[in-house]
């Protein structure tokens, strides 16, 4: 069959690395992939956003199923593009990809569903928004309704950075059209974990659990990004929590937008907080998580392509979903600077050193080939993932595994996985 991947980043790599190792698959495409993804696929000059040109491509070169990797187009619609013209994709359509697409609806939709979650106001209106902090408990959390790259949250400890949060979300149009709609939220405190799941409108499959750091420094200083390295599985994912979220989020959720009128069927990414009174969602993602998915697909037993099959066709509950029993740690190489500014057209040497390292793995997020050589195009260049018997093991590899590969500004974080020490 042939496949074709929407997006081009690490995440789309993953896929495409995952998707290659499919016995029925003899043929891959990916619009516009990178300098790392054409090691496995044709890349083709299409953006993400260019969905009438994709849908034509896809039927020109009889595309059996397209894989829709990243955020915009799902909230976008592409899925229903593509459906209207007759084409087998993975992915929400455009009414159910809005569990991602908009914070306050996800808000109201836990609500409504009784799906724990923190407390939270939605505003359209920055003049209310600053009257309810007058009288709010601090820190507190502020997030842009829309799709923001990850960045659309601030935390505020303080009357007057909440103030200025309103102000950068809502007037200033920091993040754009994401903030016209504001949610401001209780803050949470406990472990992040995120699960990854497959739907199929009806079933949930859930996928080893990981955890993100979002932070641009060590120690969680510095800003948000869209990820600087993560981990599978979180050793505080336990089997109490599990079951807990089977019971009141994951198959809930699947139900609550069933409900609504909404069937999902694709990925649904939960991120949950585990509080003290339990776990609650911090967020849903439409889609793979982006480093998450390149810890979590490489120790995936089952092929990708028959799960995202069962997912479009409805009959996820005949697939018994396997992960091997070790661990993966993912460090993000990122250009010095990221993400605020940064140079790029630095060549990247040493990426050949991986080629026959079994356990270990470089996916490109921001590279371009050029005449020089491949070269950094984006402020997360690499991600750099090793396996080992434990999460301990993982990391220790994965560290060694970033001296294989050198670019002129090269900057990671030295503490990813640091909460494996806690556990």
């Amino acid at each position: 069959m042939k496949v074709l991947i929407i997006g081009s980043g690490g995440r789309e790599h993953a896929i495409a690395w995952k998707v290659s190792m499919s016995p029925g698959v003899d043929k891959i495409y990916c619009a516009p992939g990178n300098a790392g993804i054409e090691e496995y696929a044709s890349c083709v000059d299409i953006g993400a956003m260019e969905f009438e040109k994709l849908a034509a491509f896809a039927k020109e070169e009889e595309i059996d199923l397209t894989i829709v990797g990243m955020d915009d187009p799902l909230v976008g619609g592409i899925v229903d593009v593509f459906e209207a013209e007759g084409l087998r994709v993975f992915g929400p359509r455009k009414n159910a990809a809005v569990l991602e697409g908009s914070k306050a609806f996800s808000k109201d939709l836990m609500k409504k569903y009784n799906i724990p979650t923190a407390a939270y106001e939605n505003f359209e209106d920055p003049e209310q928004a600053l009257a309810y902090l007058e009288t709010a408990k601090f820190p507190i959390v502020l997030k842009a309704d829309g799709l923001a790259l990850g960045k659309g949250v601030l935390i505020c400890n303080t009357l007057q950075e909440a103030r200025d949060g309103v102000k950068s979300i809502m007037l200033d149009k920091k993040f754009g059209t994401a903030g016209n709609t504001m949610v401001i939220e209780e803050f949470m405190t406990g472990r992040e974990v995120s699960v990854l799941s497959f739907v199929d409108g009806k079933t949930i499959r859930t996928m080893t659990s990981a955890q993100d750091h979002k932070r641009a420094k060590d120690g969680d200083q510095g800003l948000n990004t869209g990820g600087m390295g993560t981990f599978s599985p979180s050793p505080f994912y336990t089997d109490e929590v599990d079951e807990f979220c089977n019971k009141y989020i994951y198959q809930a959720t699947v139900d609550a937008m069933a409900s609504e009128g909404r069937e999902f069927k694709g990925i649904i990414f939960f991120g949950l907080m585990l509080t003290e009174e339990g776990p609650k969602v911090l967020e849903y993602n439409a889609r793979f998580g982006d480093p998450e998915a390149q810890v979590v697909l490489p120790r995936m037993k089952n092929d990708i392509i028959e799960v995202v099959e069962a997912c479009v066709d409805g009959t996820l509950d005949q697939v018994d979903l396997q992960f091997e029993d070790n661990a993966a740690v993912c460090v993000v190489l990122a250009s010095e600077g990221y993400p605020v500014a940064y140079e790029k057209g630095f060549v990247i040497s040493g990426l050949e050193r991986f080629k026959d390292k079994e356990g270990y793995y470089v996916f490109h997020a921001g590279t371009k080939r050029t005449k020089k050589g491949i070269v950094t195009n984006g402020g997360r260049v690499l991600g750099v993932t090793a396996k080992g018997k434990d999460l301990k093991d993982a990391r220790a590899n994965a560290y060694e595994a970033i001296k294989l590969v050198e670019f002129e500004n090269k900057y990671y974080r030295n503490d990813i996985g640091k909460a494996i020490d806690e556990a």
